[in-house]
């Protein structure tokens, strides 16, 4: 089997592709994440998941490429990752209530020109906030480094009134549901 590699350095896309029990690498890739103008959030995820893959695959030949990212979007506003309380406290205060769209998008690049791409959007509906829920929540987790401002996999969950997805890994930031049929065709023995 070729080389497996991740090109993230996301800790929680490295543990969700840690499930499938495959031997895999890390590679951050040095690609630019900025929005093009006038770019809708699931192109942006389509785009920046094939841009991370190419990045990496061109630096390793002969390895499957995994890249993958993801767009947070409330109505037209992106919601990034906040990167300190202030931005994630005023993210959830604008999402309370809400329903957002987080788009996943996961590109796989094999040794011999195989390329398969694929978005996930997973629809997120927000309970009504307090302040002092938001404020309880930040200092517990701290999801400063995820898009939108919380970990659905943890205390993040019990933000939400509801969930709607294929595959609930993707709001994390790797669809595996996909993933796992992607990376069999390319000779995998998943399971």
């Amino acid at each position: 089997m070729p080389a497996l590699i991740l090109a993230s350095s996301s800790p929680y896309r490295r543990s969700l592709l840690q499930r499938l029990r495959l031997s895999f690498d890390t590679v951050p890739p040095s690609s630019s994440e900025a929005e093009l103008e006038g770019e809708l959030p699931p192109d942006r995820a389509v785009r920046l998941s094939l841009a991370k893959a190419q990045v990496v695959a061109a630096r390793h030949g002969g390895a499957v490429v995994i890249g993958s990212d993801q767009v947070a979007a409330a109505g037209s506003t992106v919601l990034d990752k906040p990167g300190d309380a202030e931005r994630c406290r005023a993210q959830l205060r604008q999402l309370s209530g809400a329903t957002a769209l987080f788009h996943t998008g996961c590109a796989v690049l094999g040794p011999e020109g195989q390329r398969l791409v694929h978005l996930d959007t997973t629809r997120v509906r927000f309970r009504p906030l307090r302040a002092a829920e938001i404020d309880r929540y930040i200092r517990l987790e701290q999801p400063f480094d995820c898009a939108g401002g919380f970990k659905a996999e943890a205390l993040g969950i019990t933000l939400f009134e509801t969930v709607e997805t294929k595959d609930p890994t993707a709001l994390i930031g790797l669809p595996l549901i996909w993933l796992a049929e992607a990376l069999r065709k390319l000779g995998f023995d998943l399971p």
